[in-house]
């Protein structure tokens, strides 16, 4: 991943010499500014270091790969750029890539999180899935809420719900934010905290 260097009387400057220099527009550039100090008789500058997402994008791919080999998967890996890059990898053992309740998928995701935190100095959204297992976990929880909804929304009693993540909880909020006739409420602590799906007074 190649990081470039320029410098401006300051930091507007600085960038509009990157975009030049590289063709892209600062939308598509990660910039970190660093602090130049003037000499005794120069006025103060600015210098920025800059990688262009795209390299990012690419290194993401490329470690995800080695990784996934490393730990003795065959894979081939999908890249579907969006706003938010996604990569999905179809293994010899998907199940095991994934792990109880996508925990596997969960830490390797994390491990790479850490890996682009360390190289670029911020954090970079993107998406790893296996086999579309997160499109399909997240319809089969959409599938579960709405059912769980309308019997709440019947019986006038609420729900609890166990065992589920942060990012399966977030869905279900989601699924339900809309509704007339229940609301969530996330309640407790990690690693306990749960949800609750409950009636709205009429």
């Amino acid at each position: 991943m190649e990081k470039h260097s320029f410098v401006g009387k300051n930091l507007e400057e600085a960038i509009k010499e990157a975009e030049i220099s590289l063709q892209e527009t600062r939308d598509n550039l990660i910039i970190t500014e660093k602090e130049v100090k003037a000499g005794l008789f120069k006025s103060k500058k600015t210098e920025i270091e800059v990688i262009e997402k795209r390299e990012v994008v690419k290194y993401i791919k490329n470690y995800i790969s080695t990784l996934v080999k490393d730990l003795g998967f065959s894979a081939n890996i999908e890249l579907k750029n969006g706003e938010v890059p996604t990569y999905i990898i179809y293994s010899n053992n998907d199940s095991l890539l994934i792990g109880k309740n996508g925990k596997n998928l969960q830490a390797l995701s994390k491990i790479i999180s850490q890996v682009i935190l360390k190289e670029i100095g911020q954090s970079f959204k993107f998406l790893i899935d296996v086999n579309e297992y997160k499109e399909k976990h997240q319809k089969s929880l959409e599938i579960m809420a709405k059912k769980i909804a309308r019997e709440v929304q019947k019986t006038k009693v609420e729900a609890k719900l166990d065992s589920l993540n942060s990012y399966e909880r977030r869905i279900i909020h989601n699924t339900l934010s809309n509704n007339k006739y229940v609301y969530t409420e996330s309640i407790g602590e990690e690693p306990n905290r749960y949800l609750m799906i409950k009636p709205k007074e009429e």
